[in-house]
């Protein structure tokens, strides 16, 4: 089995078009899966806890009498935290305790304590930041199995100060991950519910007689959490619906090529619709990138997932130099960014859109998945040009804060009115103006 990844090369008068065509990517929204995630909202509205009981039994094959058999206690989730092997438990608790320490660095510089001034009139105007009250994690079940996403999406809530975080995972045939339990035990999360799908969105976003109404909606899912999700913005908040799985490096050529080809299939081997492109100056890097890309692919345990993913979604790309590299970055804005090379930085001060940038030739991306300790929650098919990681201010609301002075009323009261009046509004002017001497 080898790999035919596309060569772009940026000269070229077609390239534009090549490079647009690569990265097109359409979420698909199938209209029978948005049309059931419908039909499954509107029954969990109508019926409540009896709707997701019947669900889970038809989905997940778990017969369950209450909802309360299908809620993890804390004891359950502390149990699994205990029964971790010594490693695998100091693994996730350097990973917790990492994410911890990023996030509460990051509510302290983004201004989390809000902020007030006074004006010389006495007029007092500021802003007044507080949590969410309560925050509803969607995990992945089945199949995937994502304890690191727990991590990332429940511990900036903790540190934003959310009270209550409400976790929903399906467990198809009644099987439990267990370090999914153990991260939610140690991020500190409140409830666990054993559900999921389209159903566990709209418990959340609608509240049962067990599983009380959310304010916002986190964590990734199948096409029918996204459709979902998509639907019950709105009566709730949502942090994003993600695309595949992204990893765009551009390199120098003086990484190991071995290091490169293994980067890239960091990201191919999450499903067949990832994207993994490479771009670098040196032509003759780029095949060695690419027979190692074919010599390391046999040890590869998704070697099939990775295959499919390359061939129809990477692509290596030659350019006419770094600050070209860098342009084209920019253009394509991934999810993930390595800058591989001598001065990652003076590039990295060329870089304005990426979801999270990775200086050096040390940083692999997959330490940021799991470890590092920024959010791993990134925006992807371009959105890094106007969305950030997920974060504490994704977990926090601002509200205005406006005490007028009876002298800041004389100068505010006349400056609103004339443009009350002109608007139309003549109540606003009165309103306005009532307050004038």
């Amino acid at each position: 089995m080898s790999i035919q990844i596309r060569k772009f090369d940026s000269s070229h008068p077609d390239f534009p078009k090549q490079l647009s065509e690569v990265l097109a990517f359409e979420a698909s929204e199938d209209e029978a899966i948005d049309r059931s995630a419908m039909q499954i909202l509107e029954h969990i509205k109508r019926e409540g806890d009896k709707a997701v009981l019947e669900y889970t039994k038809r989905f997940d094959h778990v017969e369950a009498d209450s909802m309360a058999a299908l809620e993890i206690s804390q004891a359950e989730l502390q149990a699994a935290l205990d029964q971790l092997t010594p490693e695998r438990r100091a693994a996730l608790q350097v990973a917790a305790d990492r994410v911890r320490i990023y996030h509460e660095r990051q509510k302290n510089e983004i201004g989390s304590n809000g902020f007030t001034y006074t004006e010389a009139d006495g007029t007092i105007l500021g802003q007044k930041v507080t949590p969410l009250d309560r925050v509803g994690l969607y995990v992945p079940g089945g199949k995937a199995a994502y304890p690191s996403s727990v991590l990332m999406n429940a511990i900036p809530a903790k540190v934003a100060g959310v009270p209550e975080v409400i976790m929903v995972v399906p467990t198809p045939n009644g099987v439990k991950n267990e370090l999914v339990l153990a991260a939610a035990a140690m991020s500190g999360v409140d409830r666990v519910f054993t559900i999921g799908g389209a159903q566990a969105v709209g418990a959340l976003a609608y509240g049962t007689a067990t599983i009380p109404q959310v304010d916002k909606i986190v964590g990734p899912g199948n096409a029918y959490v996204a459709a979902a999700k998509r639907r019950v913005f709105g009566t709730v908040g949502i942090d994003m619906i993600a695309g595949p799985s992204e990893i765009l490096v551009i390199c120098d050529g003086t990484t190991n090529p071995d290091w490169i080809a293994m980067d890239l299939f960091s990201q191919a081997e999450h499903d067949e619709l990832a994207q993994s492109i490479l771009i670098c100056p040196d032509e003759a890097y780029l095949d060695k990138v690419a027979e190692s890309v074919n010599r390391q692919l046999a040890d590869m345990p998704r070697k099939d997932v990775i295959t499919t993913s390359l061939t129809n979604r990477g692509a290596l790309i030659k350019v006419r130099d770094m600050d070209e590299a860098c342009e084209i970055a920019n253009f394509i804005a991934a999810e993930h960014l390595e800058i591989s090379a001598e001065n990652p930085q003076q590039l990295a001060d060329k870089i304005r859109h990426a979801g999270a940038m990775f200086l050096g030739r040390f940083s692999s991306e997959s330490l940021g998945d799991y470890c590092a300790g920024p959010n791993h929650v990134l925006p992807t098919s371009r959105t890094a040009r106007f969305s950030s990681p997920l974060g504490v201010y994704d977990f926090q609301k601002r509200s205005s804060i406006l005490q007028v002075s009876e002298g800041g009323a004389q100068t505010l009261g006349k400056v609103a009115a004339e443009l009350a009046y002109g608007e139309g509004l003549q109540a606003h002017a009165r309103s306005a103006e009532y307050r004038l001497k």
